[in-house]
């Protein structure tokens, strides 16, 4: 799927990473002052940009997006016009990339115990022809059997558990959870469960965690993408794969000097482990694709001065942007307000409206001096921004902003106070 018309144009794959210093702050303030705050702001040409990138250094493979990372509609649209397919963790993920316009055969949906509920519609929508050619990645025999029940006798991926994970935190690494995937020893079995059910086995699936970056990362990749082609070479005699699948979690430079990800790099370290598999290989980025193209604005409300350090409230928070309050996770931070204007910095938190102690973005931070009615750009905030923001504490969600040929649009109204009570009976 990476022979889209798009991407068959002299690509411009842009830097190898976009730093928060990069945006433009008047662009920043004035997206600020028509829209509000907080805000999300997504660069989809720059998303363009760290597709065609990926896209060449992995050549032949099939790329399809990780919606987790951001399931916004427009921002579908974009990488599927750029030849990428979609990969969907939830029945949601799959109807939203139907709703972009993704046809069924483009559809991964890697089911992680799915409810009830989740089966249901997606076989009903495979069914009813609305999702024809949809491939289902199981990860449990159970969840076979399951679609068996349900008349499912379509295209299905066996994702295995290889035993080694890899990523930016313990909470990530899915290669070595148990979670995950079925027993290397038990991938044949499972598919011969699917054939005896009707079902097409057309690959083979593992994934090693999210936020693969560092050469220590590389080393249990690689290891990851050895034991899954192992697995496929067992399958590939009795099933006739058609590709392996090895997943995403490629990492981005969170912090200021940190070095971006050599993505040819890694792609030589995936395609060498393959190499001697008969099949296609398939590569499931989100983060890489949409992290740095992404900022969350926020505006300082207050400034308190503390014997330890300079607290500075804005007004969003862990309900806008978990990842901090979840994982510890860094995120660079630049008071955009504060350019050309001499002022000096200062050692300061940085916290957000929500009444828990863990509602910090950073700690002793160095910050252009902040003051009330300032604006902070949050950076990296493509990835897992949106996505897992909440209503928590009863706070409306934040309005988001695309930019696109040197335009601004609204993509996602601001969440009113009415809408929090509109499922209450």
């Amino acid at each position: 799927m990476s022979d889209g018309a798009a991407s068959d144009a002299a690509p411009d794959s842009g830097p190898a990473v976009r730093r928060l210093a990069d945006w433009d702050a008047a662009e920043l303030l004035a997206l600020r002052e028509e829209y509000g705050s907080p805000l999300y702001v997504l660069d989809l040409d720059r998303v363009r940009e760290n597709y065609r990138r990926l896209d060449a250094a992995f050549g032949d493979a099939d790329v399809q997006y990780a919606t987790k990372a951001n399931a916004l509609g427009r921002l579908l649209e974009v990488l599927h016009d750029e030849g990428a397919g979609v990969e969907c963790a939830s029945v949601g993920e799959v109807v939203r990339a139907l709703d972009a316009g993704v046809p069924g055969d483009e559809l991964h949906y890697t089911a992680v115990n799915p409810p009830a509920g989740d089966l249901d519609t997606v076989v009903e929508l495979w069914r009813d022809g609305v999702a024809d050619g949809i491939t289902v990645t199981a990860g449990a025999e159970d969840t076979v059997t399951r679609l068996g029940d349900r008349g499912y006798d379509g295209r299905l991926c066996v994702r295995v558990n290889p035993g080694v994970g890899a990523g930016h935190h313990e909470k990530v690494r899915t290669g070595a959870d148990a979670k995950f995937g079925v027993p290397m020893d038990r991938a044949a079995a499972v598919a011969d469960t699917a054939v005896a059910a009707g079902m097409d086995v057309v690959g083979v699936h593992a994934h090693a965690g999210s936020g693969i970056l560092h050469d220590d990362d590389f080393d249990a990749h690689r290891e990851m993408v050895s034991r899954v082609a192992d697995v496929a070479h067992e399958l590939d005699d009795a099933f006739d794969l058609e590709f392996v699948d090895v997943g995403g979690g490629f990492g981005v430079p969170y912090r200021e000097d940190d070095d971006p990800l050599d993505v040819h790099e890694l792609a030589v370290v995936v395609e060498d482990g393959v190499a001697d598999v008969d099949a296609r290989l398939v590569v499931e980025p989100g983060r890489y694709l949409v992290a740095d193209a992404g900022v969350l604005l926020a505006d300082v409300n207050t400034v308190k001065e503390t014997p330890e350090t300079t607290v500075v409230g804005v007004d969003a928070g862990m309900t806008a942007l978990a990842r901090p309050a979840i994982y510890d996770s860094y995120h660079a931070l630049r008071n955009v307000s504060a350019g050309g204007d001499g002022r000096g910095d200062v050692r300061a938190t940085v916290t957000g409206p929500i009444c828990e102690s863990s509602d910090v973005f950073a700690t002793d931070r160095s910050l252009a001096e902040p003051r009330r009615g300032d604006v902070l750009a949050v950076g990296n905030a493509g990835a897992y921004g949106y996505e897992m923001a909440s209503t928590y504490n009863s706070r409306p969600r934040p309005a988001s902003v695309v930019l696109e040929d040197d335009a601004a649009t609204l993509a996602r109204r601001r969440e009113p106070l009415s809408d929090l009570t509109t499922l209450e009976l």
